[in-house]
């Protein structure tokens, strides 16, 4: 079995790390992200430099003394959020070739963001793995664009190598540091930007881009021309994949982590994991097709009297000890109790595929 060491501890690979974005796991606490089987959390660094603020947060301990939360902790640089809002409404700033200007709801008010803050902000957080900044493009952009990513992402973590060296200097317990290979839908690209961030030196690398298409398809090309973009022998991060499927093919590219708010999403709109019959094996969550779950919709009237689990093999609090009815009929009233079993049940899905994907 292959481990991620973080000075937070080991962390068994293949592994998901739900999305805690102000360090708070949606309609769950940490408790059950640990009894789900997993061992860490993705938190936004520009939603904590927002609220609370990166200094209350490192006067409080770090993410780990703020939130109590034990486990491994990876944040992402933040240059994803600024440039989807800058892309989405020019008015909130621009993208030059040295930072980032960023003005907050199109005002007057300017935040200069550049990969020296955004090392500087993942070290008051106390991260265990921290994330270059990169500048993101859609597989659709023109090549021009896709070039002038691949120029400023390598060097903009040219200068984020250095920061964080700089930072580490007498450290006994070093956090870990991932680039980010951009390149869109050009393999050559993509491979020359991975050459690049090799001869730089990262502790793992992350997925660049979009991953999914104009449509919303699942890039799988585009996902396997940045895993072999990406040095061998070190972790390669899909960033915010995903869908149960999306996850199994990226892990038979060579992947080995991931992160997505969709485990918790679909709990808080009552859609519930569950496997295939005669698929929780490796061999079973590899099926051609993909189709080794379904959704439990909790809703569903038929669900009203039935005094099952939602799953039978499922050790998580809601299987053991609540019936589909029961969930129902919490959903039905709105009471809290019925988002926070549905998200712990998501949660150890995820958990016991991660557990199947290890075991080869």
């Amino acid at each position: 079995m292959k481990y991620l060491d973080v000075p937070a501890g080991r962390v068994p690979l293949p592994a998901f790390f739900p999305d805690a974005t102000y360090a708070a796991v949606r309609a769950a606490d940490f408790a059950s992200v640990e009894s789900a089987g997993l061992f860490g959390c993705e938190m936004n660094s520009y939603h904590l430099m927002t609220k609370p603020g990166a200094k209350l947060i490192k006067s409080l301990g770090g993410l780990h003394g703020f939130s109590g939360y034990r486990g491994a902790i990876l944040t992402d640089s933040g240059g994803f959020q600024l440039y989807s809002l800058i892309r989405e409404n020019p008015a909130y700033g621009e993208i030059r070739d040295r930072e980032i200007i960023f003005r907050p709801d199109g005002g007057r008010e300017k935040l200069t963001f550049t990969p020296e803050k955004c090392i500087q902000a993942q070290f008051q957080y106390g991260s265990d793995v921290m994330m270059a900044l990169d500048m993101c493009t859609h597989p659709d952009d023109p090549p021009e664009v896709q070039r002038a990513s691949v120029e400023r992402t390598v060097a903009w973590s040219r200068r984020c190598r250095a920061e964080f060296d700089k930072l580490c200097a007498g450290r006994e317990r070093r956090p870990l540091l991932f680039g980010i290979v951009q390149g869109g839908a050009d393999s050559d690209l993509r491979r020359e930007c991975g050459e690049r961030l090799e001869e730089i030196g990262f502790d793992g690398y992350g997925f660049g881009g979009w991953p999914l298409g104009a449509n919303g398809e699942f890039r799988a090309d585009v996902l396997r021309m940045a895993a072999d973009a990406m040095p061998d022998g070190k972790v390669k991060y899909a960033m915010g994949l995903g869908r149960p499927e999306e996850i199994v093919a990226c892990v038979g590219m060579g992947y080995t982590l991931f992160d997505c708010v969709i485990p918790t999403r679909e709990a808080r709109h009552q859609r519930l994991y569950v496997f295939a019959e005669g698929c929780e094996t490796p061999e079973g969550v590899r099926r051609p097709d993909g189709r080794f779950y379904r959704f439990h919709y909790a809703m569903d009237e038929k669900h009203a009297r039935d005094p099952r689990p939602v799953d039978e093999h499922c050790g998580c609090e809601l299987c053991r000890n609540h019936s589909r009815a029961y969930l129902h009929h919490l959903f039905k009233v709105g009471d809290p109790s019925a988002q926070r079993l549905a998200t712990a049940h998501n949660l150890r899905f995820y958990g016991r595929l991660m557990e199947l994907l290890r075991d080869e």
